[in-house]
């Protein structure tokens, strides 16, 4: 039997396999309100066969946008919007869709990446942005405002207030974006984070603003629930965030309640030399998990059904997540169980299109 086809649970949520589609960018909101784009967009993966669905990167505010074009959670409006798209995938689809809660921080106010994805002036729709500490991500021309500890303890509860919203929309699961280089990855990273006072210098600093927010999330969604962590392992810079900064960070989230960890890597400067191959993160994914034991989801460059079987397989992670790969191939999980003999759910205006070959493919 196919371990990438059995089925998982994390806290109170079961998941038919360990097929993971990872949140990804769309920049088609208008005023942080998902559009007829995200219908199309979400209701197409909701019929891949996927375990669980994350949608994109969600704003707890508008100045945590990463472009203006960006979805988000943050008041009456931007929640409609997403209750309108939701309603609209769920009368096709029962497939768990969990969201993505974050903060850009440093790395908002910048244009759609087919417009290029440079720093917006303040006269060309930009904004002021936020971070840990008064230091530009690379190539953007001006600096970010330093948090204060009240501003802090405000997007705290932003995060909670977003995650209300989540739990009220029906989204299966919270994940919170502690990667890439946005707000929290911010605080963890010294690249990133010279603050003198509480927040910063020592590691229990720099965890402290992403712990709290973690601790606000949780608060405030009920019994079982699962919230979890997405991560970068390590900067790729000497000096920067590590593996061993990131077990421990993990190990603080696992005491607190953290139901998983995605494990990613980079995004937070550009002199990071990344080592690009099949499977590069999965190491990363593996030390977290046997760090800790939690649910850990592993991602990049994983292409390939037997690749991807191996990872769960052998224990490396508990479950495998694809992003842009499924945009390249809508049908990948299917694919997938065509390949290992396994059976995945559609729906039952595509059960026509089964191959000959795959008799028992759509179970």
């Amino acid at each position: 039997m196919s371990q990438l086809f059995s089925p998982y649970q994390i806290g109170g949520l079961t998941l038919a396999n360990r097929i993971v589609i990872a949140p990804m960018c769309q920049y088609s909101a208008e005023n942080g309100q998902t559009t007829d784009w995200h219908t199309i967009h979400l209701g197409n993966l909701s019929h891949s066969g996927a375990g669980l669905l994350i949608i994109e990167a969600t704003a707890v505010e508008p100045a945590g946008r990463i472009s203006p074009q960006d979805v988000g959670l943050w008041d009456d409006g931007t929640e409609a919007a997403l209750a309108r798209t939701l309603k609209a995938v769920r009368s096709h689809s029962d497939m768990p869709i969990a969201i993505q809660l974050a903060h850009a921080g440093r790395k908002a106010s910048v244009a759609q990446p087919w417009h290029g994805g440079g720093q917006l002036t303040l006269d060309t729709g930009g904004w002021e942005t936020v971070a840990p500490s008064p230091v530009a991500f690379d190539g953007h021309a001006r600096n970010p405002r330093a948090l204060t500890t009240d501003d802090i303890a405000r997007l705290c509860e932003r995060f909670a207030e977003a995650a209300r919203r989540s739990v009220r929309l029906g989204f299966a699961a919270i994940e919170l974006h502690g990667a890439h280089g946005y707000l929290m990855h911010q605080f963890l990273s010294p690249l990133s984070n010279r603050r003198e006072d509480d927040f910063g210098g020592s590691l229990e600093n720099r965890m402290r603003f992403p712990l709290a927010a973690f601790e606000a999330v949780k608060a405030v969604v009920p019994a079982g629930y699962p919230v979890g962590v997405r991560l970068s392992a390590t900067d790729w810079v000497p000096g920067g965030w590590d593996l061993e900064q990131t077990l421990a960070f993990s190990q603080a989230l696992k005491a607190r309640g953290a139901d998983f960890i995605h494990v990613s890597s980079g995004g937070n400067s550009g002199a990071q030399q990344i080592p690009l191959g099949p499977n590069y993160q999965v190491p990363f994914a593996r030390a977290v998990k046997q760090a800790t034991g939690l649910p850990t989801i592993a991602v990049g460059l994983i292409t390939e059904a037997e690749q991807a079987e191996a990872i769960v397989g052998t224990g490396d992670a508990d479950l495998v997540g694809i992003a842009r790969g499924i945009l390249y191939d809508p049908r990948w999980p299917w694919h997938a169980a065509a390949q290992l003999g396994a059976t995945v759910k559609v729906p039952n205006q595509y059960l026509r299109s089964q191959p000959r070959q795959f008799k028992t493919l759509f179970g």
